[in-house]
């Protein structure tokens, strides 16, 4: 199964990280390559759903996720309940860095396109892709928390 894990250093808290990284219905607003986030079931904090639509090369990824939210360790982890791909699943982390005024944001998935015959031929392109958009969220997600 591919992996792709991005991390992006950030000189904001991490409070203010999380907090950024929590509220994933206004990504679209600062991140180009998201649609939509639409918070379907929020009926318990740390566990809600959310469906996702973005751009992929070209292309329009869409899936439902589950996510464990857990606030202690600033750690959303999350899994495809339905969507485009096979498997996707992954997590969100904010890592304090050196201090109260740094840190560190981490993005990792894993997934599979569900191809087996094309398997070694798109997975790469996908994992590239995902690379580039992970690094697009991160990246717009280091503005948003910047200017909280």
């Amino acid at each position: 199964m591919p992996v792709v894990e991005v991390r992006l250093r950030l000189e904001v808290s991490p409070a203010a990280a999380w907090d950024a990284v929590c509220d994933v219905e206004s990504y679209p607003a600062y991140m180009e390559n998201v649609r939509s986030v639409k918070i379907t079931d929020d009926t318990k904090r740390s566990n809600r759903i959310s469906a996702w639509s973005v751009f992929l090369k070209g292309s329009i990824l869409e899936w439902t996720e589950s996510d464990q939210i857990d606030d202690e360790r600033r750690r959303i982890d999350f899994q495809q309940v339905d969507g485009d791909l096979e498997h996707f699943a992954g997590y969100w982390q904010v890592i304090e860095a050196d201090g109260p005024d740094s840190c560190e944001v981490v993005l990792y998935v894993d997934f599979e396109i569900g191809i087996p015959l094309l398997a070694d031929m798109l997975n790469p392109v996908a994992k590239t892709a995902l690379e580039d958009n992970s690094t697009k969220m991160l990246r717009g997600l280091e503005q948003r928390a910047s200017a909280v």
